[in-house]
C-alpha cells in the first residue's frame, strides 16, 4: 500500500488526449484475433499482447495518423451500422406495409364473400316464401276444386233422390211394381 508507482516521464509530456489516443492505438496493434475450432459459426475472441516497444517507439505525427485513421475507421464503421440499421427498418416497414395490405385485402374479400352469402340467403328466403305462397294457393284451389266436385256430387245425388221419389211416387199412383228391383232383380 505504501508502494508507489514510477512516474512515466513520457506520459506526462503528452496531452491527456493524445496518451488515450496512443493506448488505443497501441491496443489495436496489439490485438490478435484466434478462431474458435469449438463453434461452428465464425466469431472470434481477441488476445491481446503486450507491446510495449511500439508504444514507446511511436512518435508524435505517427500517431496522430493512426488516432485520424482510427477515427476515420470509425466512422466508417458508424455509418455502415447506420445505413445498416436503417435497411433493416426500411425492409421491415416495407414488409409490415405488405402485411397490412394482405391483411385489409383479405378482410375484403372476406366481406364480399359474406354479402353474396346474404345477398343468396335472402334470394332463398325470397323464393322460400313465393313457393310457400305458391303452394298455399295450389292448395286452395284444390280444396276449392275439390268442395266444386263435392257440390256436384251432392247435387247429383239430390237430383237423382228427387228422381227416383218422383218415378215412385209415379208408380204408387199407377199401382204397379217397377221392372226392375235393386237393378239386379227383375220381373
Amino acid at each position: 500500500m505504501g508502494e508507489k508507482e514510477p512516474k512515466n516521464v513520457e506520459n506526462e509530456a503528452i496531452p491527456a488526449e493524445e496518451q488515450v489516443a496512443q493506448k488505443d492505438v497501441a491496443e489495436e496493434k496489439s490485438v490478435t484475433v484466434i478462431p474458435l475450432s469449438d463453434h461452428k459459426s465464425s466469431l472470434s475472441v481477441p488476445e491481446k499482447i503486450s507491446d510495449a516497444a511500439s508504444e514507446k517507439s511511436a512518435g508524435g505525427s505517427i500517431d496522430r495518423d493512426a488516432v485520424l485513421a482510427r477515427v476515420e475507421t470509425e466512422k466508417r464503421l458508424a455509418l455502415i451500422k447506420a445505413w445498416e440499421e436503417s435497411e433493416k427498418t426500411r425492409a421491415e416497414n416495407k414488409a409490415f406495409k405488405k402485411l397490412s395490405a394482405i391483411d385489409s385485402w383479405e378482410n375484403r374479400k372476406k366481406a364480399s364473400v359474406e354479402a353474396q352469402l346474404r345477398k343468396i340467403e335472402e334470394k332463398l328466403e325470397k323464393k322460400k316464401a313465393e313457393y310457400g305462397e305458391q303452394m298455399k294457393n295450389k292448395m286452395v284451389e284444390v280444396h276449392k276444386a275439390a268442395e266444386e266436385k263435392r257440390a256436384v256430387v251432392e247435387a247429383s245425388r239430390g237430383e237423382q233422390f228427387l228422381k227416383v221419389e218422383e218415378t215412385a211416387a209415379k208408380y204408387r199412383a199407377a199401382g204397379f211394381a217397377p221392372k226392375k228391383l235393386f237393378g239386379c232383380f227383375s220381373s
